[in-house]
């Protein structure tokens, strides 16, 4: 696949870490001991294996957004934030070893609809309330960086001393 100058190198980089996402979440989150997974280090964090879940829950969503920038002319999209669908039961997390799964599943199609990706739709339009720009490069880079950022939070939730611990406010 030839990408165009614009890109390049870049996607190419994109697409590699999309593809080894999945190794590199599966071999630290069944690294982390089994009565680590659940803890919760304070309010409003959440645990690894919520992390772990959310990363899966978001792939149908993510490969759909793909779907649409390689078929719509500038699709619109609506900002995802979890929690925000509140409903009234207490979220059931699923083990991890399905949560893995999930997110494997959903990160392939992620991968097969951009690998065939021809060089001009990664400079595809989309319009997104959060951001300035928006197009298919930016969302795959976005869901790259999504994928890392989680991972360092369970990593951080895994290892930091609660003293180092990241607090994020607001």
């Amino acid at each position: 696949m030839s990408i165009d100058e614009s890109h390049g190198e870049a996607v190419q980089a994109i697409l590699r870490g999309l593809r080894d996402s999945h190794p590199l979440l599966a071999s630290f989150v069944l690294e982390v001991p089994a009565q680590i997974l659940h803890r919760t280090r304070g309010e409003g964090f959440w645990s690894i294996a919520e992390h772990a879940a959310h990363l899966a829950e978001v792939q149908p969503m993510l490969a759909e957004r793909v779907r649409r920038i390689l078929s719509e002319d500038n699709p619109e999209f609506t900002p995802f934030i979890p929690g925000e669908e509140a409903t009234e039961e207490p979220k059931v997390v699923p083990p991890v070893e399905e949560s893995l799964e999930r997110f494997a599943d959903g990160r392939e199609e992620i991968v097969r609809l951009l690998e065939h990706a021809r060089p001009e739709d990664w400079d595809r339009s989309a319009v997104h309330p959060e951001y300035e720009d928006y197009d298919l490069f930016i969302l795959a880079r976005h869901i790259l960086m999504h994928d890392h950022w989680h991972m360092y939070r369970m990593e951080e939730l895994w290892l930091t001393r609660d003293q180092y611990l990241t607090r994020m406010e607001g």
